[in-house]
């Protein structure tokens, strides 16, 4: 098999050699040590055989010596076969531009799919979609994996709680989910407002319901504030109490800041290597001769299939980056790290709270310096909507 595959790349030759000399020439082809296969007797005077195709000048030499006449008659192997091709150059170029035209269209982006979406949001997210590359036209090959193209969308717009990315064939399908405020549920029924925490009052606004506590009043989670019950002894009646109720409450906060910090940071240094795989195997393209290293580094690496139409084919393209990284030691002293503190207290704070809701003032209670750590204690005033529907339970 090995010399089968030898001898279809440098060319064989059947021949046909004639004459009285034969027995003479084979003997001198040994003694060159010629390579003869396919060797066949066609009478006393005719013999067929098979040679390779940069042993003809020494045949034709031999030839002329053993008085015979040699016939060349069948032509194998790779090299007459590419000059076939090289006749045929134009239907071969035609050939391989069409392959190659019909793969790399296989691996371009042709649709872009929104589903979920309000207009608004979905021109956002084909805003930021084309910031990062990913638009009609262009090739699979430079934009990010569905993983990386899902945390950017999700990190740059607001307006979304969460997106599907999906890649297929030559579609990129979006399902979202858009954030939406809750709707306060319409109070057909008859109900009541009371405190769902402890607060202070600072603000009433009613617009149905009797309102049974003033600004400055102390009240208690569950405590009644409007009721729902309306009129005169003889004319009373039960309606939905609607209105919004602003306290003082008051939240306490535990925060821990290390005055020295170690962390990773990338120095803005890089260099990127390609690949392209065969099945298993990994074929440098480019970038893998380059002598730079760094001491520490980040190494992101990206694979992406190639497709021929719907199929997947047996190849890759694989980019490998390699950032460099550094060490940093970040310190604070007691003062920095109290008002780092504070930050980080009121910013997990404000996570927690509603949106109308107002830090009015914060205290540090407690400080210890233990460890080469700030413990803080931080004491929170808010102003927020403390009122919360309860419903009538008729014959109350």
């Amino acid at each position: 098999m090995k010399n089968q595959w030898t001898n279809f790349i440098t060319g064989t030759v059947t021949i046909t050699i004639k004459g009285k000399g034969i027995e003479r020439f084979l003997n001198n082809c040994f003694r060159q040590r010629l390579l003869l296969t396919n060797i066949q007797r066609i009478d006393e005077q005719c013999v067929k055989a098979t040679i390779l195709l940069h042993d003809i000048p020494t045949i034709r030499y031999l030839v002329r010596q053993s008085e015979c006449k040699i016939y060349f008659s069948r032509k194998n192997g790779l090299p007459f076969l590419v000059k076939r091709m090289w006749k045929n150059s134009g239907f071969v170029i035609g050939i391989g531009v069409f392959l190659v035209l019909i793969m790399m269209l296989s691996n371009m982006i042709w649709d872009i799919k929104i589903a979920g979406a309000k207009p608004h949001t979905e021109y956002q997210i084909l805003k930021e979609l084309d910031k990062m590359g990913v638009k009609r036209g262009k090739l699979q090959f430079f934009m990010d994996d569905p993983d990386t193209i899902q945390r950017k969308l999700t990190n740059n717009i607001d307006s979304i709680t969460w997106i599907g990315v999906e890649l297929r064939g030559t579609t990129f399908h979006f399902q979202v989910v858009e954030k939406t405020q809750p709707k306060q549920p319409k109070t057909v029924s008859p109900s009541d407002i009371v405190a769902k925490k402890k607060a202070v009052i600072t603000k009433l606004f009613i617009e149905k319901g009797q309102p049974l506590v003033k600004v400055n009043d102390f009240v208690q989670p569950g405590q009644l504030l409007v009721s729902g019950t309306i009129g005169k002894e003889d004319y009373q009646r039960t309606v939905g109490a609607k209105g919004e109720i602003y306290g003082e409450t008051w939240y306490k906060s535990v925060v821990e800041i290390p005055l020295k910090t170690n962390f990773r940071v990338l120095t803005g240094k890089d260099f990127t290597k390609y690949a392209f795989y065969l099945g298993n195997i990994r074929v440098p393209i480019w970038g893998f001769f380059q002598n730079e290293t760094y001491k520490k580094a980040k190494v992101e690496e990206l694979k992406k299939p190639v497709y021929f139409l719907k199929w997947r084919l047996p190849f890759a393209y694989e980019t490998i980056t390699t950032r460099e990284e550094e060490e940093v030691t970040r310190e604070y002293n007691v003062q920095q790290a109290i008002e780092k503190g504070k930050e980080i207290g009121r910013k997990e704070l404000i996570s927690k709270l509603d949106a109308d809701a107002k830090i009015k003032g914060e205290k540090v209670l407690h400080q210890t310096n233990d460890n080469g750590k700030v413990k803080l204690t931080i004491y929170y005033q808010v102003i927020e909507n403390i009122a919360t529907t309860q419903p009538i339970i008729q014959g109350d």
